[in-house]
């Protein structure tokens, strides 16, 4: 679990700076066995459901033009 020293407090995975700093102070923050915290990625579900919501809405998008032309 990533720890903030100057702040003194603990941080989400998430929360830490893709350079491995604190959101608010910007200091390194180290993880519970010290070393450096790094941020997690954007799970792979996040991905699938986002093209998945774009094929439909240019699904949607053709429909829609479609019936304006006929």
């Amino acid at each position: 679990m990533p720890w903030c020293a100057s702040c003194d407090k603990y941080l989400s995975p998430n929360a830490v700076s893709v350079v491995g700093t604190c959101p608010t102070c910007g200091d390194r923050v180290e993880d519970s066995d010290g070393s450096p915290a790094r941020s997690q990625k954007i799970p792979w579900h996040f991905w699938v459901f986002a093209s998945a919501a774009a094929i439909y809405l240019a699904w949607r998008l053709v429909e829609g033009l479609v019936k304006l032309v006929t």
